[in-house]
């Protein structure tokens, strides 16, 4: 009987891709997107980096597939089985949580537009918006008003703390900064920057993120029948 004479590189039986990536979730968090590489990921899982090849392609792979575990986290955790509307608040506030958290979430989604993570998180958001009995003409414009309203503050929030990181602001200290330029803006061509610098002081990011979500969700109840009879009337239009 001929041997498999395959050496078999240190650790690579027990590598698996499931284990690849949460080691590459670590590494980004740790050190950003610079911080994954492969030398870096070999000598976490104390394997040869040829290893590593088996299971995944690239860096661009190993982004993806991280990015995506962790949307599939958020999405995970907020399945409760309750309300349609509760439920929408918690995939929400748990992208935000996420990446605040993890700032390369946010930018891998980007990139990724139209792939998996979003995918995984507009089919999410989209049960829900089917689930609160919204017409199917009008699925598509709710589900993707919340998917951008989700991403686009969430990231606008990540980079936001980012940037005061970078630069060592306080919070605090930049906020009551920006409310007192405001304050002093020309009242007859600002007068409602000026009106509200005092709450730009005060607010909370996470609280008013989750308030636009409701927004959004009361604007639907109230406008459904208007979305739906609009929808209905272009097509007939178009179809004329």
């Amino acid at each position: 009987m001929v041997k498999n004479t395959r050496r078999v590189q240190r650790g690579e039986e027990s590598l698996s891709r499931e284990r690849i990536v949460e080691a590459s979730i670590a590494l980004l968090d740790s050190g950003g997107e610079s911080g994954l590489t492969f030398r870096a990921l070999a000598e976490r899982l104390a394997t040869g980096a040829g290893a590593l090849y088996f299971h995944v392609a690239n860096k661009n792979d190993l982004l993806h597939a991280a990015c995506d575990a962790v949307v599939a986290s958020v999405m995970a955790a907020a399945a409760t089985g309750a309300a349609p509307r509760e439920n929408i608040r918690a995939i929400g506030i748990g992208m935000f949580d996420a990446i605040d958290a993890r700032p390369w979430v946010g930018a891998e989604l980007t990139r990724a537009a139209g792939k998996m993570p979003t995918v995984r998180l507009l089919e999410g958001i989209g049960r829900q918006v089917v689930a609160l009995g919204v017409a199917q003409q009008a699925q598509w414009l709710v589900a993707s008003t919340l998917l951008n309203y989700i991403l686009g503050v969430a990231g606008q929030n990540a980079a936001n703390t980012a940037a005061a990181m970078a630069t060592g602001a306080v919070r605090s200290h930049a906020l009551a900064a920006v409310a007192a330029d405001w304050s002093q803006l020309a009242a007859d061509e600002y007068s409602f920057t000026r009106s509200i610098a005092g709450q730009l002081r005060e607010h909370d990011d996470r609280e008013d993120f989750l308030a636009g979500i409701d927004l959004i969700l009361e604007g639907v109840a109230a406008s459904r029948p208007s979305v739906t009879s609009s929808r209905q009337a272009a097509a007939r239009k178009a179809s004329t």
